[in-house]
């Protein structure tokens, strides 16, 4: 089901009952996820009752991370994936982290449009959101809208990532299971060895495996697996390298069988847990950070930080210490515990 929140934007909004909200994500109501996801992407006053509310619901999905290069064909093995899910019988929310437009800050919807044959499935749940130029090529919401679609019941969430290269190693501390897609004749596999990206990925994709060079970017993919890293340890899991050709749902089955394959031994092995357990870290340090954000911005912390710099670019403070200075006015004592 495709998220109604873009067609609202702009109306007058009454303030949000969040315990009717609860209950209608959790019926299966559309709107009301699409509702509190936006709560939680304008930092509504309502999202500390919102997550309050959500916590006990959560824990139960399976995350997929889909990452790749621009033109490996994210979007489209992402649908694909979708639809053998759905096969199955199992509720998919897609998170599509998307460009922010330089003009509105919004997000593009360019994975939206390339995912249109599920959006009148009401088992899926389609919502396009903004990098807004964060690192890592997540928006910074994506760790609390993956909650929502938790707690509203769906099975699986895929979050797909703008395609920005080797910043995306993030994405490895959001999903349970990254998967790297890859694409012959594209420079991937060398773009790989230099990116830690290759470190991150649980399992490789070979995508548009039809094409000439296929077999030299799996071969390339299985010589750098073999130079070291995580994946070489004691114990350690082995990544699965899959060929697929995503437009012909071609080898889609074997990525899902390899996403499940990774899951058994994370269970078995307790990574799955400190998986989550970084996660949940990850996203108290970013709210911490937000908090912080959110202070400078008032016009006492504005006019220090204006003040500071002004000092920095003539020589007579130096950086490190005005940000101890503008640490000091928030009430942090640097150095402190």
């Amino acid at each position: 089901m495709r998220s109604p929140a873009d067609s609202t934007a702009g109306a007058p909004r009454r303030p949000a009952d969040v315990p009717a909200l609860i209950d209608g994500a959790r019926a299966g109501d559309a709107r009301a996820v699409a509702r509190l996801i936006s709560l939680v992407e304008v930092a509504s006053p309502a999202l500390r009752e919102v997550a309050v509310a959500l916590a006990p619901h959560t824990g139960r999905a399976r995350v997929v991370g889909v990452t790749g290069a621009p033109g490996v064909g994210r979007s489209t093995a992402t649908s694909a994936l979708v639809s053998a899910y759905r096969a199955t019988g199992a509720r998919v929310g897609i998170l599509a982290v998307d460009p922010s437009s330089p003009y509105s800050g919004g997000a593009l919807l360019g994975d939206r449009v390339r995912m249109q044959e599920h959006a009148i499935d009401n088992g899926v749940f389609i919502r396009s959101m903004a990098s807004r130029g964060h690192l890592g090529g997540l928006a910074w919401a994506t760790p609390q809208a993956l909650r929502v679609l938790d707690a509203a019941g769906f099975d699986v969430v895929i979050i797909e990532t703008v395609g920005v290269g080797q910043a995306e190693v993030e994405i490895a501390s959001l999903a349970d299971t990254t998967v790297l897609l890859l694409a012959p004749g594209m420079g991937d596999g060398i773009q790989a060895a230099k990116a830690g990206v290759i470190e991150a990925a649980d399992v490789f994709v070979v995508n548009k495996a039809d094409r000439e060079g296929a077999d030299q970017t799996v071969r390339d993919l299985r010589y750098m697996l073999s130079l070291g890293g995580r994946h070489s340890a004691a114990g350690a899991w082995r990544p699965e390298i899959v060929r697929t050709v995503a437009v012909r749902a071609e080898g889609i089955a074997g990525v899902i069988a390899a996403i499940d394959k990774h899951g058994e031994w994370m269970t078995r092995n307790g990574e799955l847990d400190v998986r989550r357990r970084a996660r949940a870290a990850s996203e108290i340090e970013a709210i911490v950070v937000a908090a912080l954000r959110s202070q400078l911005r008032d016009v006492h912390g504005s006019a220090s930080l204006d003040r500071l710099a002004a000092q920095v670019v003539t020589g007579s403070i130096d950086p490190h210490t005005a940000a101890d200075v503008l640490l000091g006015s928030l009430g942090y004592v640097p150095g402190s515990t």
